[in-house]
């Protein structure tokens, strides 16, 4: 929020002028960390010399890490410009279709102008030390947007093909900014962002943006936000249009009571303020909304908050008495509480340059500090709960005490004996989250780190429990505007960059412990922090070398750009030997093509994108008996397996299982059950190992559970008619210790062998029988078109593309989800428009109800199901369509048989016969 010029120190990034208010960039912190930073000796606010463990605590409050959620075009990038701008970060504003801003740096984001990786900035505001001096005795009375704070700001994609992107960003915010196209409103993408961000717990406030352009409708966003985002909006801001229904000028502060009147075609740096009775006679409707927004504003938070009650008391039930710190602090209290529903909702133009510094007051005076955030999710041995319940040792004793119960058909890893395991959490030195990783032609591999617990030191040892292995941390930099500093430790709660890592990836966890160790003890090894899935890839395109000179090469750029983006894979074919590289969308790929060749000069060329289709069987097939006997390197081979295959139905795998059951696991979209009836498993009491007296000797049961496993994964790899991997397939193999194991003959190999022989009889067995048919992916696909292009838009989806409609207009996809597979009709229930207060919109065309215009622009959403392979380049088709204004994103559902004719047409085309 905006303050009035008494409200501030000397040193915030407002200074009053007369009636005018101007803010100043100031550059980036030449202080060091070591120094004295500055000393006030004017004011109620002091600052004093600190040495750097009284500035890890001191400080952690006056910290805000921060993300930009949006869908694609809503301004996210711009918005970060001028925040960067008015931070003193940059001298001047970067533009995106100039290509010359800040956070999108690689060359295909500024030539298509949209975020691709999502981007890392630290600044500080208002612009000033930020957090390296430390405030004693402040007065109550100063909103924390007096005070320089230090804010890491996270700039993330919108695209759809990116929300992997988002989704792991996410994981390190504290709070986030949502910015909303003030003309196209909640979009798709909005509510996929929103419901992942909700998914991490994050609080968060809105900007509405771009309120300057013909058809921004504010009110009709902020019912928007209600009943699409399931929150109640707190109307903090409304827009001021010149005489009620001119050009955009400025917004007018329900909290301050205040208007904002920006200078048109300026940097923005020049704001005139007025107070209420000055727009009672210079803007009498803008004064009378500005009384309706601070009366709904106090009405709302007095239903969320007692504090406000009392104050709303105190000042004989006045609401325009209510000071603005008391609104303040209840909206922090309620933004906090994510249970009470209330999302602090702001106006501007961030392109106009307007609006956007009372924004950065907002999340300074609103969003969390590192203490105050919700505590982390983390996965420890297969039990996930809160980091606080870690720290403390409750959630290593349940861990414990799980660990120690008998699981059946599991072998248990030999674990250090602890006298009280909550000794190895009072070792742990720090716990961090590896979220980007950056290849500098500079500085070589730079690794981003949120730390969460604990302090990271130079030359710490770093354990990293993705990949089992440790690394040393030769360097560690923070980032203060466009210098990077060296420091000797990252504490709790911050942002900062750790050098030389030759193998962490984006996502890894990384733990440092007690007298440098190697390994932890564990069950550390097995800490996630926040942990993700990686949706399965849909689209893949082939990558070959110029030459076979060229290949080493090739892999190592590949390995470069899988570091750095999770979501991407890459694999060998091994029928053809291509190498494959496969993604989450066109424009994923298209961009990791771009990046192989262009960035990191990969001499290799890339095949078409191609879809990745799967294969089924249509019944079970036979009992198959396969005997694997041969002579391998001189060595004789001998073992036996009996297999089964059938599709998936709804039984649960738990009713399949019995005593003779060794595995029963689900990979890759197929099950595998292995059975040995009459092995008679023995488990040790002193170390839980398994043996059995039918095995021969040097031959373990979790060798040959793996071995069977390996083999039948092997056999599934290749579908029978088709050659496309098998899914949705239960795999049932038998192993009878009298018939089936020969000795000292029976060996691993020999086992996995048999075990691929059996699968891949029992799979040619069913093309004699039920035979198989062909899946491919289907996604759920949202659309947002207008009145005027949606019949020719159903039409087109149902019958060109062998679509199902689902719903149309429907504010809640019941079957939709997100790439972290949170069901979104899992979601709180819409809030009624009616009941929420918004600014009436002086261009809104006429309207039926609330908020649904008869206009032939009326937006319109169509749900539908549509194979993949229709989706492919839809975009473009989307837009001619539309006139251009026709936008959509798809998520994986499931992989689906295919009709008859539909898999003769995919197959003439796959054998080029068009």
């Amino acid at each position: 929020m905006v303050a009035t010029p008494l409200l501030r120190p000397p040193s915030a990034g407002w200074r009053s002028l007369g009636s005018t208010l101007h803010t100043r960039p100031a550059g980036p912190a030449k202080s060091s960390l070591h120094t004295k930073i500055a000393q006030v000796t004017s004011g109620k606010c002091r600052y004093f010399s600190t040495s750097v463990s009284k500035w890890q605590t001191d400080t952690l409050d006056r910290t805000r890490n921060i993300g930009i959620i949006a869908h694609i075009d809503a301004g996210k990038t711009t918005t970060t410009e001028r925040m960067l701008f008015y931070s003193g970060f940059t001298r001047r504003i970067g533009d995106v279709d100039e290509g010359s801003t800040v956070t999108d740096f690689l060359p295909a984001e500024r030539a298509r102008g949209i975020t691709i990786q999502s981007a890392a900035i630290t600044f500080h505001w208002p612009p000033g030390e930020g957090a390296e001096g430390r405030q004693i005795d402040c007065d109550p009375k100063l909103p924390k947007s007096a005070v320089s704070h230090t804010i890491n700001l996270i700039d993330t994609p919108g695209h759809a093909d990116f929300t992997f992107e988002v989704l792991r960003s996410l994981r390190i915010l504290d709070g986030a900014v949502c910015i909303l196209d003030g003309v196209a409103g909640v979009e798709a993408q909005t509510e996929q962002v929103w419901h992942q961000a909700s998914t991490y717990q994050i609080p968060r406030i809105i900007y509405v943006n771009k309120l300057d352009r013909d058809g921004a409708a504010f009110g009709r966003t902020v019912r928007e936000v209600s009943s699409r985002l399931a929150v109640y909006p707190a109307v903090c801001q409304i827009p001021w249009f010149e005489g009620g229904n001119g050009a955009f000028v400025g917004v007018a502060d329900a909290i301050n009571l205040q208007g904002l009147r920006y200078k048109l075609g300026d940097d923005g740096r020049s704001v005139k303020m007025l107070s209420l009775e000055q727009l009672e006679v210079e803007e009498p409707p803008l004064a009378r909304e500005l009384r309706n927004a601070r009366v709904a504003l106090v009405e709302l938070l007095s239903e969320k908050d007692d504090a406000i009650v009392e104050e709303f008391f105190e000042c004989d039930e006045n609401h325009l008495a209510v000071s603005s710190m008391a609104i303040i602090s209840s909206l922090r209290r309620c933004v906090l509480d994510q249970s009470s529903q209330v999302i602090p909702v702001f106006a501007g133009a961030s392109f106009r340059n307007m609006g956007v510094q009372p924004l950065l007051d907002s999340v300074v005076n609103l969003l969390p500090s590192p203490p105050e955030s919700p505590d982390p999710e983390v996965s420890i041995g297969g039990v996930t709960g809160g980091l606080r319940r870690l720290l403390s040792g409750d959630l290593i004793l349940e861990q414990t005490e799980k660990a120690s119960a008998p699981v059946k058909g599991k072998k248990k890893k030999k674990t250090t004996a602890l006298a009280d395991p909550r000794d190895a959490i009072s070792k742990l030195q720090s716990c961090a989250l590896a979220f980007k990783v950056v290849n500098d032609p500079k500085r070589g591999v730079l690794v981003y780190v949120r730390v969460y617990s604990g302090s990271l030191d130079r030359h710490s040892l770093l354990f990293n429990t993705n990949l089992h292995l440790s690394e040393r941390a030769p360097r560690l930099l923070k980032m203060y505007a466009n210098q990077a500093v060296e420091v000797d430790s990252i504490p709790a709660g911050h942002i900062g960059v750790v050098v030389g890592l030759k193998h962490a990836r984006t996502g890894d966890t990384l733990l440092s412990y007690a007298g440098n160790k190697p390994t932890p003890p564990e069950p550390l090894t097995s800490l996630q922090l926040r942990p993700i899935d990686v949706p399965p890839p849909v689209f893949f395109t082939s990558v070959e070398p110029h030459s076979l000179s060229e290949e080493k090469r090739m892999h190592e750029t590949l390995a470069l750009l899988l570091r750095e983006d999770p979501s991407l894979h890459v694999s060998i074919d091994e029928e053809s030997g291509q190498t494959l590289l496969s993604g989450m969308g066109e424009l994923h790929l298209e961009i990791a093509r771009d990046r192989l060749i262009n960035d990191l000069k990969a001499k290799a060329s890339m095949g078409q994108i191609e879809i990745s289709y799967r294969e089924t069987g249509l019944g079970a097939s036979n009992v198959v008996t396969k005997i694997f006997d041969k002579e391998v390197a001189g060595r004789r081979g001998k073992a036996g397996c009996t297999a089964v295959v059938e599709p998936i139905d709804d039984r649960d795998l738990s009713e399949v299982a019995d005593e003779d059951t060794l595995l029963a696991e689900t990979v890759e979209g197929n099950q595998i059950v292995i059975r040995a009836p009459g092995l008679q498993v023995e488990r040790s009491s002193r170390n839980d190992e398994e043996a059995s007296p039918l095995l021969p000797p040097g031959l373990e049961v979790s060798s040959l559970r793996a071995a069977l496993q390996n083999g039948a994964l092997a056999a599934l790899a290749r579908g029978p008619q088709f050659t496309f991997p098998m899914h949705n397939t239960r795999t049932t193999l038998t192993v009878n210790p009298e018939e089936h194991l020969f000795g000292s003959d029976t060996t691993t190999s020999a086992l996995s062998a048999a075990a691929r022989q059996a699968t891949s009889a029992a799979l040619r067995d069913l093309l004699s029988g039920p035979g198989t048919v062909m899946m491919e992916p289907v996604m759920n696909v949202i659309i947002s078109v207008d009145e005027a292009s949606l019949g020719s838009v159903v039409h087109d989806i149902s019958s060109s593309r062998g679509g199902h409609i689902i719903s149309l207009d429907e504010e809640v996809p019941l079957s939709a989800t997100d790439a972290s597979n949170t069901p979104i009709e899992d979601a709180a229930r819409p809030i009624d428009p009616k009941r929420v207060y918004a600014p009436p919109d002086p261009f809104e065309s006429p309207s039926i109800g609330n908020d649904v215009p008869t206009a032939v622009s009326r937006p319109r959403t169509i749900t539908a199901k549509v194979p993949l392979k229709e989706m492919v380049g839809y975009l473009k088709h989307l837009r001619s369509l539309t006139a251009g204004r026709g936008t959509f994103v798809m998520s994986v559902d499931r992989f689906e048989n295919m009709s008859t004719p539909r898999q003769k047409a995919v197959l003439a085309e796959l054998r080029g016969g068009f």
